[in-house]
């Protein structure tokens, strides 16, 4: 499973973490702004590994994965080589400091939980978006993959597609629906990653995230920003891949993928 929690400590005050964990008992379960250091968390899970990835500044992004299995490496970030290669700082400051990647490598798979840097509402982070953390993070896939193959997913901040958004012509230019944006999500695709969600089920209405304004959770009028995706050596196995509307806690809602491994 994976879900941006939007700050764990505050969906966990609100009695809505440990019992949703409880209830639904995922195997892995990837987060993604966790707006915390690992010690600043209260949630006990006796039956969890926690590996964390925090942002240095307070309050802000970072991953975690919690597991049930105990994984043989954990990596944090993009590898040197990859660190090299692209330029990530732009005016709003480092990814490479935000806690934005976690991956753990278990004996015949990797998992990975990701958080997208935003575009930003000017689209001032388009350039870092397109030019460096898309071609960055699929370059980092990819040579995961040359190992073992790979479970990736979180919050990756763009729609693919119109039917991944429940007004694609008023957003069409705007954050999260760039040609940009979409281009660099197609290039996953491009590439062999298989969305999960899609390979279950077509069409629109079916969201991750809404908007705090105007009752948009209610009335459905969302965005499905949030993806797991999964190396094509593993689309046979993938049983199911749905998407967790009723579960509430953070503006964006958990999803799921059932894979025989």
């Amino acid at each position: 499973m994976s879900w941006n929690v939007n700050g764990i400590r505050a969906v966990h005050k609100k009695g809505l973490f440990v019992p949703f964990v409880d209830k639904y008992k995922p195997d892995i379960l990837f987060l993604q702004e966790t707006k915390a250091k690992q010690d600043q968390s209260e949630v006990d899970l006796p039956d969890y590994e926690e590996y964390w990835n925090s942002a240095e500044k307070a309050g802000y992004s970072g991953v975690a994965i919690f597991t049930k299995h105990k994984p043989e490496k954990v990596l944090l970030g993009f590898p040197d080589k990859i660190c090299k290669k692209y330029k990530f700082a732009d005016k709003y400051g480092d990814p490479l400091t935000e806690g934005r990647i976690i991956a753990l490598e278990f004996e015949t798979f990797y998992v990975v939980s990701v958080y997208t840097p935003n575009a930003k509402d000017d689209l001032t982070r388009i350039p870092l978006r397109h030019k460096n953390w898309d071609p960055a993070f699929l370059e980092y896939m990819k040579d995961l993959e040359k190992t073992k193959p790979v479970i990736f997913g979180g919050d990756l901040n763009v729609a693919h597609t119109p039917d991944d958004l429940a007004r694609p012509k008023e957003n069409v230019g705007k954050k999260g629906f760039t040609t940009e944006e979409r281009e660099g999500l197609q290039k996953y695709i491009d590439a062999g990653f298989i969305d999960t969600f899609r390979l279950f089920t077509k069409g629109n209405g079916h969201y991750t995230w809404w908007s705090h304004f105007a009752a948009a959770r209610d009335r459905n009028i969302g965005w499905r920003i949030d993806y797991i995706f999964v190396s094509k050596k593993l689309k046979e196995k993938v049983k199911s891949a749905k998407i967790m509307p009723g579960v509430y806690g953070s503006d964006h809602c958990p999803i799921t993928l059932d894979i025989d491994l």
